[in-house]
């Protein structure tokens, strides 16, 4: 009797919308493992995301996120970038 192999399971895939959470979520808290979470995704697969893409617009991106996120945290006029809309109106 032949066994038939168990039902693979979907798993969680690297979407546009997930890149585009991942990447705003890491502008915003400058965390790898935070933005990962905030995406539905585990903070070692969005590092071989990287990996794989390396050279592309999601690797430059991610590297412009956190240099543009630690810019934030330097210059405190720069703070406005994390205040809610509705604060300036």
């Amino acid at each position: 009797m032949e066994q038939t192999p168990a039902p693979h399971t979907a798993r969680a895939r690297w979407t546009p919308a997930r890149q585009r959470l991942f990447l705003t979520t890491l502008f915003a808290c400058g965390s790898v493992a935070r933005s990962a979470r905030a995406a539905g995704m585990s903070p070692s697969s969005a590092h071989r995301l990287r990996r794989r893409l390396a050279g592309t617009a999601f690797d430059r991106d991610w590297s412009h996120a956190l240099t543009l996120h630690a810019r934030a945290l330097a210059d405190p006029i720069a703070g406005h970038l994390h205040a809610p809309a509705s604060a300036h109106g």
